[in-house]
């Protein structure tokens, strides 16, 4: 899974990303200081994963990943070649979903490309950036599919979304902002719209702001209140603090966690929330060799599901032996589970489920 981080010059992105993938991009008070999107690939957090590894004794624990991309900052204009322009609309298209971080605290020492803090003016800054790089795109392919469309009548359903969506975006609307059929969302899929991805705003508050999520800072109530229009959510962090866990050992963690009020850090804030927005899960395979953690979609049946382990697996499923987590625990082993009659045989049809501990049985 590809998040990027995103948001204008010195709003806290590059020193979030150094925080939660430890990749030290570099960070200082100027613009565009990351010109190519730094990556880091972050380990899940799950606390299932280290029960398992005690309970199986084994060598390995490997958990789901997560591959953050730092992009370089934008500003106004970008879709139209000023700053880094188009390089980082280009990069935002590799990515599964947008971090867009919004800064929420007030400092002097650290400049604002606007001039001054206002969130809901920085958010319009870059979505009317992504929009404005979607109306290009749709305009070109309006005129392509209009000289097909005289020879190929099955192109008209396009040809009628694509003006839909050019007319939206002349309004400053984006993509993700309109209703569409069954047959417009596979079309949707071949036209790669930036202003589609779905999205996080990370807001980003000063280290008194964060125990109380920013319950009492106006640019934080204001940028809730616009992203409940957009059915977005919001995660309340604070990089700089973030900056300081990230030093710290798991056992310091907690602690420092626990001083600040917090009950986890803006990484496991981050991926909860784009687990929810992607409709992501993991399911568990657990043995003395390894334990390991799987991300599937939602709603994948358990074929596909053991797809994601090998293509044999899939081509050649018989069954799955399944066991919730939840049981797992509360028997303490596998066997009384099993005695139990909590360890069930499921077929082709059977829809995985978060914490799902799997032993996959095929034949190729």
């Amino acid at each position: 899974m590809k998040l990027g981080i995103v948001g204008l010059p010195n709003v806290g992105k590059s020193t979030l990303f150094n925080a939660i993938t430890q990749a030290g991009a570099e960070s200082a008070n100027y613009p565009f200081c990351t010109i190519e999107p730094n990556v880091g690939v972050v380990a899940v957090p799950d606390e299932r994963l280290k029960f398992l590894k005690d309970l199986y004794q084994s060598e390995k624990l490997i958990p789901a990943a997560i591959e953050f991309y730092d992009i370089a900052g934008l500003v106004r204009g970008a879709s139209k070649g000023e700053g880094l322009g188009n390089k980082f609309l280009s990069h935002i298209r590799e990515v599964a979903s947008i971090l867009q971080v919004v800064r929420c605290f007030e400092d002097g020492n650290i400049t604002h490309v606007e001039g001054s803090v206002n969130p809901l003016r920085d958010i319009e800054t870059i979505n009317l950036e992504l929009i404005f790089s979607d109306l290009e795109m749709v305009e070109r392919r309006i005129q392509k599919t209009e000289k097909l469309a005289k020879a190929d009548k099955s192109l008209l359903v396009e040809l009628k979304l694509l003006k839909r969506l050019q007319a939206a975006f002349e309004e400053g609307l984006s993509a993700r902002g309109l209703e569409y059929s069954e047959e417009e969302q596979e079309l949707l899929k071949t036209f790669g719209l930036l202003s589609m991805k779905p999205i996080i705003y990370v807001a980003n508050v000063a280290e008194n702001e964060v125990a109380d999520e920013g319950a009492n800072n106006p640019h934080v109530q204001k940028l809730r209140e616009f992203a409940k229009t957009e059915d977005a959510e919001v995660v309340v962090i604070c990089a700089k603090i973030e900056a300081e866990i990230a030093e710290l050992d798991e056992d310091e963690k907690a602690m420092f966690l626990e001083e600040l009020g917090l009950k986890q850090s803006g990484l496991d804030q981050l991926v909860k929330a784009s687990y929810s927005l992607l409709g992501l899960i993991s399911y568990l395979t657990a043995g003395p060799k390894e334990i390991r953690a799987w991300t599937i979609k939602r709603g994948t049946k358990a074929p596909q599901a053991a797809g994601k382990i090998h293509t044999d697996f899939e081509k050649g499923f018989i069954r799955a032996e399944v066991v919730a987590y939840d049981d797992l625990v509360s028997c303490g082993s596998h066997t009384t589970a099993k005695e139990k009659g909590l360890v069930r045989l499921e077929g082709k049809e059977y829809i995985v489920k978060d914490g799902d501990i799997i032993n996959f049985r095929f034949n190729v």
